[in-house]
This record gives C-alpha cells, sequence and structure tokens, in this order.
C-alpha cells in the first residue's frame, strides 16, 4: 500500500525508549517514548501480526468475547496543549437495529467487541454505511457492517469541527471501491475521520515525521494513575490508541508494570490540560 516496502509492526513497550513517565521532556533532550508506525496497518486483517518482535512470555491473549466496557481504556490525545481526541467511556452501545433509529447521514459509528480493533463506519443513509475493511473501502449495509457486534455514534470523541454531512457522504462515496495501494488511510478509523473532519492529518503521511514530537497519547488508568506516550504524527497515535483498545486496559497495564518493574513508577498526574 503506497511506499509500503515491509510490514512493521507495534514494538513492545520493553523495545521502545522511555523518558520520565509523565511525559515531560528531560532537560538533556534525551530519548522519549513514541512508536513510528512508517510501513503497518492494524486493521481488522492486521490482528496476527501484533506483537510479531515480542517474546512469548510478553504475549498477550487476544480472544474475542462480547464488549466490556471496563477494559476499555481511557485516553486523550494532545497536539501540543490541545485535546484533539477524549474518550468517552460512559458511550451507550446498541445492536444494529437499534442503531439505525439514531443515525443520521455523516455518522461516524463504531462497532466494538473486546479482543477486536474497532471498527470505523461512515452511516450514509438508506441503512448503509461506508467503511474500509480489509484493504479495500466497502458500501455495506450497517447490519452487514456490524456482524453482531454492539455500536455506538462517535461524532464527538475527535474535537475538530466537522464538514456539512453532505460533503462527509460524498467524501466517503466517492472513494468507495478504492483499495490496496490506491489507499491513503492505515485503518477504518482513521479512514473515517477524514471523511468527517477532512484533515490531511488523518492520511498516510499526511504529516512529515521530522523533529520534535507534537502528539501525546495519555493513558488514564484511574484518578492519579497514567502514563503519557508522545509520538511525530496523528496517525501514529491512533494506531497506538486502536493497538490498546484490541488488547485492553488490564493488558496494556501489565506492559507498563513490566516495562517500569512496578505500577507505583506510573506517577500521579501533571500533564497540562
Amino acid at each position: 500500500m503506497g511506499n509500503q516496502v515491509e510490514k512493521l509492526t507495534h514494538l513492545n513497550y520493553a523495545e521502545v525508549p522511555t523518558s520520565d513517565p509523565n511525559g515531560f521532556e528531560p532537560d538533556d533532550n534525551g530519548p522519549r517514548i513514541g512508536v513510528s508506525y512508517i510501513f503497518s496497518n492494524d486493521d481488522d486483517d492486521q490482528d496476527e501480526n501484533l506483537d510479531r518482535f515480542s517474546s512469548e512470555k510478553n504475549m498477550v491473549n487476544h480472544e474475542e468475547k462480547p464488549f466490556d466496557p471496563g477494559d476499555q481504556l481511557e485516553c486523550s490525545i494532545f497536539y501540543r496543549e490541545e485535546c484533539v481526541y477524549e474518550t468517552n467511556t460512559g458511550a451507550e452501545t446498541h445492536s444494529a437495529e437499534s442503531l439505525l433509529n439514531k443515525c443520521r447521514p455523516g455518522d461516524l459509528l463504531e462497532f466494538v467487541n473486546t479482543g477486536q480493533y474497532p471498527q470505523w463506519a461512515v452511516y450514509v443513509g438508506d441503512f448503509q454505511v461506508v467503511h474500509l475493511h480489509r484493504a479495500e473501502i466497502k458500501n455495506n449495509f450497517l447490519t452487514d457492517v456490524s456482524q453482531g457486534k454492539k455500536g455506538r455514534i462517535v461524532n464527538g470523541l475527535y474535537r475538530y469541527c466537522a464538514l456539512p454531512p453532505e460533503v462527509i457522504v460524498r467524501n466517503a462515496l466517492d472513494h468507495v471501491g478504492s483499495r490496496d495501494r490506491e489507499l491513503y488511510w492505515r485503518n477504518s478509523e482513521c479512514f473515517a475521520a477524514w471523511c468527517r473532519f477532512g484533515k490531511r492529518e488523518f492520511k498516510i503521511g499526511g504529516e512529515i515525521r521530522i523533529g520534535k514530537q507534537p502528539y501525546r497519547l495519555k493513558l488514564l488508568f484511574s484518578e492519579k494513575k497514567n502514563h503519557v506516550l508522545e509520538f511525530q504524527s496523528l496517525e501514529d497515535v491512533i494506531m497506538e490508541k486502536r493497538r490498546n483498545d484490541q488488547i485492553g486496559k488490564d493488558a496494556v497495564m501489565q506492559e507498563l508494570a513490566n516495562h517500569l518493574n512496578t505500577t507505583h513508577d506510573i506517577k500521579e498526574d501533571h500533564f497540562a490540560n
């Protein structure tokens, strides 16, 4: 896909450079946590690539089971000091049939199942959605895309200004049938969000990865425990966030505990909102 010359996957936390757990830059400009997904995509058919470079003792169980809101890791994404995304863990999920009664053209939908990457889609009307799945942009009935999963409307997660509904729908429909090297997005979330907000940051290579890492992914384990990762592009942040969605809160916490030796190293939050 595009300039894809090899497939790289997420590196375990133990394999990336670490700075202060609160995400502050050290005075000596030393290494900071961050993962760059230059050649990989993470969507549904990429699950088997997860943790390919991790040792067996660090592998986590990705068994699929019904969605458990308690296993969802709260997080926020910051661009410099501006919050551009915030998880809504209290958002109610609905069956596909119930969701149809709530959708309006241009809405972003997320279908969730514990142990799987979330599947995002754009509702385009007439009970249909457009979504990126297995390296192809497709137009299907909402009930078929859900595959029995529960879903929710997620228009408000990203804090960008939305395009008019007719433009969102046109953005989605114009790319139906695009596949493989014709694609400009790594996963269903990037595609759906681009349709709604039109920002190039959601596209592959939409931002140059040079210099300081301006994005921060703040993982919220509790009111007083958090961890911050830094990235050079929104695209990379989304890849990491989706991976965490797939493996779940407990698995992410365990990875960090293994890396930091003790959960007490995940210090109290001093991040500026």
